[in-house]
């Protein structure tokens, strides 16, 4: 990022709740790198000639005036009036007055989004007890393929600086990190004896006859293992190993839980090679969710192998609930997660590209857990939209474009089995290749 000099905005409000610092920050210091201070002294905002925001129920007729919706200067958790509000041609909600300077209140927007204040009071998941992705404001209101938290922050600068044309921002840069799941190391290749038994008798059950032969050829070492997809991989991102991060399925083996054991000795060679020369986190297992003392078993398991401690992490089957997962997760010592996505849909499941802290409204406080959003996974492109490797590509462009446009930090999701290049993901290389050469473009674009 370049070095500015940093400007510093004075926020007049009633009261300095832990929601009104953590969202100030969130969008001025965070996304817009400037500083903050905060008054709730009318004659000190009154007399004071730094560019100002008026958040209140009452115009002072200095500075920018904003009427706040309550969101931010409430406690607790309760439904909340989601009336729309157009805005730049997007539907947006939290209205203000005919006298602020935006129709809408992007703060409470902003909260309400990225703490993901919904999930917490919805009963609506999924087969996999997830929240349900289309029940999302964004998804309702439309604008879920736009990263609108980003937006605001910049909608913000715009008007500050008309009315203070000495207001500067820090310019960001884009970035974008190309994650990848471990689920099953191997399709054929190390699995226990019993395992590879019954794969192959279910296979000659289903009359599997070209995944018998497929297996045949792996076992006698004419054909590398179909998921074995690191060579590619590294080959890909030569020199550019810092994009990549890794996330290692190490949890025992049960119905949606197939990775290979960890006493495995391969597998853990394996691990320790890809430690080696990129970041790995861990993928905590889909049984960790209902037995949370299983993932410290595991995040143990992965620390003896790579010898160093594991702060990385995303959860299986994206198994988010708020905000016990986030809670488990800091007691064992996680600094960041890369959950936050749609699992059935592509976009920006928070509202924003930009990593941000979790904030916990049942104890309505900021954490240290960073949150990483991410925009898109391989499997529901394929499997959900039903897209093939074209039509995927399109969509994917898009929703680069959209960081690109406030520069914030596109994150994919893929898995090593789906770069195989072979059967039903046969063609897919060339999207993953297709991201790293776009994400390489916008990260040298200085605009």
């Amino acid at each position: 990022m370049e070095k500015t000099h940093l400007s510093t905005l004075l926020i007049f409000t009633p009261e300095i709740t832990p929601r009104v610092e953590y969202t100030f920050e969130l969008i001025f210091k965070t996304i817009l790198g400037t500083e903050l201070i905060f008054t709730t002294n009318t004659d000190e905002f009154l007399q004071s000639d730094l560019p100002k925001i008026n958040y209140s129920q009452t115009n002072l007729s200095a500075g920018l005036f904003l009427k706040y919706s309550d969101l931010l200067f409430q406690k607790s958790i309760f439904d909340q009036k989601i009336e729309p509000v157009e805005y730049q041609q997007l539907q947006l909600f939290f209205p203000t007055s005919g006298d602020s300077f935006l129709p809408f209140d992007p703060f409470a927007c902003a909260f309400y989004l990225v703490t993901r204040y919904e999930e917490y009071l919805s009963e609506s998941t999924d087969e996999h007890e997830r929240f349900t992705d289309s029940k999302n404001i964004l998804v309702r209101l439309g604008i879920h393929q736009k990263p609108v938290v980003d937006m605001f922050a910049y909608w913000l600068a715009e008007k500050i600086s008309v009315q203070f044309p000495e207001f500067k921002i820090r310019r960001r840069s884009f970035q974008f990190v190309t994650s990848i799941d471990i689920d099953n190391a191997w399709a054929f290749k190390n699995k226990s004896l019993m395992v590879s038994m019954g794969a192959i008798m279910k296979a000659v059950f289903n009359a599997r006859w070209d995944e018998l032969k497929q297996r045949l050829i792996v076992f006698l070492g004419l054909q590398n293992d179909p998921y074995d997809t690191y060579k590619y991989i590294f080959e890909t991102y030569k020199g550019l190993l810092n994009h990549i991060l890794f996330f290692i399925l190490i949890g025992d083996r049960n119905q949606y839980d197939k990775s290979i054991s960890f006493r495995n000795k391969n597998f853990r060679q394996l691990i320790a090679h890809l430690s080696s020369v990129c970041e790995v986190g861990i993928h905590p297992s889909y049984a960790s969710n209902s037995k949370p003392w299983l993932f410290e078993t595991e995040k143990e398991r992965l620390e003896d192998i790579i010898q160093k401690p594991v702060t990385k992490s995303r959860q299986h089957f994206l198994k988010l609930k708020m905000p016990q997962t986030y809670q488990q997760l800091q007691k064992t010592g996680i600094t960041d997660d890369y959950t936050m996505g749609f699992a059935s849909l592509v976009g920006f499941r928070a509202g924003t590209c930009t990593a941000f802290h979790f904030f916990d409204l049942s104890r309505n406080q900021r954490t240290e857990l960073m949150i990483h959003p991410f925009q898109v996974m391989d499997v529901t492109l394929k499997n959900y939209l039903k897209m093939d490797s074209e039509q995927a590509w399109e969509q994917i462009e898009k929703l680069m474009f959209e960081v690109k446009n406030v520069n914030g930090t596109f994150v994919s999701l893929w898995h090593n089995e789906s770069l195989k290049d072979s059967g039903q993901w046969l063609g897919w290389r060339k999207v993953f290749e297709q991201i790293l050469k776009k994400g390489l473009n916008y990260a040298n674009d200085p605009s």
